[in-house]
């Protein structure tokens, strides 16, 4: 047998067949286990899941956010750009704002409620129940546009270039799949499944890494990497793709990465989605009867620093694979005529035979898992802030058969969206993009609802639509606009090119500080919050002490490794 065949052989897919059956009987029995124990169908169970240990945490955190845009948008953009686009993924030291300063934010309101709470239901408190329902609405948009469009795209492309399937019947293949694992395996499920996958993605994805390296080396993974570093170096028209900042405007990259304004920018997206995103906070937010706040929150906060360290990992795991195998291309090693398919050609290239069997299975898992979250997510903002409200007193039953129905309509969604999304440029432009324009209201809400006691409720409702609104109109403009390449004739067009020409990174940061001050301004003008609202953001000597209890030492190393990883990454390719 020719172990080091470019291709996939009778060995890989019957490893492929055999390994996916046995996750499927894996994740079912935990289902099964799961039901018998809650002794039936609990609809909390089914869209939060229970207290899992803080490393299970950690890896449905990570599990959740890699995606097919990882193993394809992320990899085609190492091989296109080299590591600016990174900063989107440096964003460990994000996650520990999570465990750190909302958790216990979301857990104080929790306390009062006396339920679980979704992102909107904490508006809700805080502010009105029109801004808590604006942020579902705003939510189930986002992951319409940028979770199941972009799943489903990519996730035929990768199947495409690496199994050789069609690109219609990858989408639909991987949807229908995660359609059904998601309506019948609820929270545990994608528990479960981001257990199995995470050691298989993280080893897998760094086979890749370390063959591609000895292989670029001529069998050194030391002079591959300055092989590597060397190639990308001489890139862009000599200003090279290896630093993450781009500082001169005669510096080709300049228009997608400017200056500081990139570090700024990636930070509004990252605080948007791993502090206040639904997909994200939910893995956080189970927890079993009669636990005390300390346990809960310290659980918590253990699994968003594991996550933390988790999310150091996907630059080496698919962007590094990404311009390693651009490397390769330059001296003639492997074709690579799509850079979005980078990735699926190293694994084709790289790995010996039987390893791609079982490498494609966690990957696979990966894109299961993180296209579930999505839909679970979903399911749980619909039944929870719509469905519940408005029929009362069903059974555990009904509502999860209602959330169930609400991941189909999410799907049939986002295969809508596709064409439109296939004509707004490459991917990860795209995707970034997209939330550029969401997040900073999300941003200037959840932040100033928190920290600041004076802003009114009807200040928070404003913030919430305006940003919405603005947002879709520069979306509508990308549209017609071919995202501002385009030159547009005419009075109107010319006069309003500051608004659809602006870069997305600056517009995103102009609009984070318009919808501040409009808040601000709105709070002078409007009924103040009841006492009740500023208690839900008031912390009691009591409960200090609970958070303080909640930590020790160890959170705090770390917390500090955490930092220290991102830290020194910035330090190498600044």
């Amino acid at each position: 047998m020719n172990w080091t065949i470019n291709e996939f052989i009778w060995l890989d897919w019957a490893i492929l067949v055999v390994g996916l059956l046995g996750v499927i009987w894996a994740v079912w029995r935990a289902i099964q286990k799961d039901k018998m124990a809650q002794q039936g169908e609990d609809s909390s169970a089914y869209l939060f899941g229970k207290g899992e240990p803080w490393y299970v945490i950690g890896m449905a955190i990570f599990a959740a956010n890699i995606g097919s845009e990882h193993l394809v948008g992320l990899a085609g953009t190492g091989a296109k750009s080299g590591v600016g686009m990174a900063h989107w993924e440096m964003q460990g030291w994000m996650i520990l704002i999570l465990g750190w300063l909302f958790v216990p934010f979301y857990q104080l309101l929790i306390n009062k409620m006396g339920k679980i709470i979704t992102m909107p239901d904490f508006l809700k408190f805080r502010y009105t129940k029109a801004t808590g329902s604006w942020l579902s609405i705003i939510t189930l948009v986002a992951y319409i546009l940028t979770k199941v469009s972009v799943t489903a795209f990519t996730g035929g492309i990768f199947f495409e270039f690496l199994l050789g399937i069609p690109f219609w019947y990858g989408a639909v293949g991987l949807i229908l799949i995660t359609c059904v694992f998601t309506v019948f395996g609820g929270m545990k499920g994608v528990m479960t499944l981001s257990t199995i996958q995470t050691p298989i993605l993280i080893i897998g994805s760094f086979l890749v890494l370390f063959l591609g390296l000895a292989t670029l080396g001529n069998g050194s993974i030391c002079e591959g990497w300055t092989s590597m570093m060397d190639f990308c170096g001489k890139l862009n028209n000599g200003y090279g793709t290896t630093h993450m900042f781009h500082w001169e405007e005669g510096d080709g990259m300049y228009q997608d990465y400017p200056g500081f304004v990139v570090f700024i920018g990636a930070s509004i997206i990252g605080f948007w989605y791993w502090c206040t995103d639904q997909h994200i906070v939910q893995r956080v937010l189970g927890q079993t009867p009669n636990e005390s706040n300390e346990v809960i929150m310290q659980r918590a906060r253990r699994g968003t620093i594991a996550a933390g360290f988790f999310k150091l990992l996907p630059v080496f795991m698919f962007l590094i694979p990404g311009m390693i195998c651009a490397a390769l291309a330059s001296r003639g090693d492997i074709a690579l005529d799509e850079t979005d398919a980078a990735f699926a050609i190293m694994v084709k290239n790289i790995l010996p035979a039987g390893v791609k069997g079982i490498v494609t299975i966690g990957f696979v898992c990966a894109l299961v898992a993180s296209l579930a979250a999505f839909f679970n997510s979903c399911a749980t903002l619909f039944t929870e802030d719509f469905y519940k409200p408005m029929k009362k007193g069903m059974t555990e039953e009904h509502y999860v058969l209602v959330g169930r129905i609400a991941t189909v309509v999410v799907v049939i969604l986002g295969f809508a969206w596709i064409p439109v999304m296939m004509s707004l440029g490459s991917l990860y432009d795209y995707l970034q993009g997209i939330q550029s324009l969401l997040a900073p209201a999300m941003v200037a809400v959840f932040t100033l609802g928190i920290f600041s006691k004076k802003i009114t409720p009807k200040a928070g409702e404003w913030g919430m639509i305006a940003g919405f609104v603005i947002g879709m109109i520069r979306l509508l403009t990308n549209i017609l606009t071919n995202t501002g390449h385009d030159v547009m004739e005419g009075a109107f067009w010319e006069n309003t090119a500051w608004f659809w020409q602006t870069n997305w990174l600056v517009f995103e940061c102009w609009l984070l500080v318009f919808l501040v001050v409009l808040m601000v301004v709105v709070s002078f003008f409007t009924p103040k919050p009841t006492e009740e609202q500023i208690a839900a953001i008031t912390f009691t000597a009591d409960f200090k002490k609970q958070i303080r209890d909640s930590w020790n030492v160890w959170d705090i190393v770390g917390t500090l490794g955490v930092i220290a990883c991102c830290a020194a990454f910035y330090a190498y390719f600044f």
